[in-house]
């Protein structure tokens, strides 16, 4: 019962987080940008790694791939080649300026974070009595499909033309570091769990979630691009929506200001 209780507070607090990082997802105020602009490269390495730390949907998909991994080398493997896949698209996109509507491609994302946890459950084989794709081919395929979310990320910052390629190198830079540090905590965490007698039901438990998290993040990114794309259909027009998320941008960029004269005073 104690066992349910914790599992049941986890899955509430993921939840929690997951609404969150819809909320924040997208949008940046002029002072997030000036604050970039003249923290450098440095400042896109640390945008990159917070990013990924805190990229619930990059997080879960890397979690899924590691879950049944024992070895090291495989770990490796597989890792490197979900790396590649994302480092490829997020470098090529970003330098060609080429652009996907970011609603679309995270929920693309989300699909993705289903799709590992359903292999790792051996989806294929227990209700459609095939053999899955090659799981490292569809792990680089994916991780471009993860890439050209990052570009969308990065394309949102206030880019150098003359530095462009230090930025894009930068930021990619923070990315993995980023991944490193999630990466060691989950194999912790995985390593700790195997000891344990409750292991396989951990592991059903764990991808049934992952499951629901990647089809909840996909409906949320639909229902945020129907927002966005049909704003009459939510009670007001597109210009006052247009107007709304001005206002709001404005009111959280003068708040910024406050807090920034406000710890300087200090």
């Amino acid at each position: 019962m104690f066992i349910k209780f914790k599992l049941s507070r986890w899955l509430l607090v993921t939840v929690a987080m997951l609404l969150v990082s819809q909320a924040f997802g997208h949008g940046m105020s002029e002072v997030e940008k000036q604050s970039i602009i003249e923290g450098g490269n440095l400042r896109y390495m640390w945008i990159g790694a917070t990013h990924m730390l805190s990229g619930y949907d990059h997080l879960l998909f890397v979690f899924g791939i590691i879950f049944f991994l024992t070895k090291i080398r495989d770990v490796v493997k597989y890792i490197t080649a979900f790396t590649l896949g994302h480092s490829a698209t997020l470098i090529y996109a970003t330098f060609t300026g080429l652009q996907v509507n970011y609603f679309l491609i995270d929920a693309v994302i989300g699909l993705s974070v289903a799709y590992i946890a359903f292999t790792n459950l051996d989806g294929f084989k227990k209700y459609w009595n095939i053999q899955p794709p090659n799981l490292l081919f569809m792990i680089v395929a994916l991780g471009l499909i993860h890439g050209l979310g990052l570009s969308t990320r990065l394309q949102q910052l206030p880019l150098s033309e003359d530095h462009l390629l230090m930025n894009i190198i930068a930021f990619n830079i923070g990315i993995e570091l980023g991944q490193i540090i999630a990466l060691t905590v989950m194999l912790l965490v995985l390593a700790g769990w195997r000891k344990s007698a409750r292991f396989i039901q951990f592991s059903q438990v764990s991808n049934m979630f992952l499951i629901m998290a990647g089809f909840y993040l996909a409906m949320m990114q639909m229902h945020g691009y129907s927002h966005v794309m049909t704003p009459d259909e939510f009670g007001f027009s597109s210009d006052n929506h247009i107007h709304d998320h001005i206002k709001l941008d404005e009111q959280r960029t003068q708040q910024l200001r406050q807090q920034s004269t406000h710890d300087s005073l200090e």
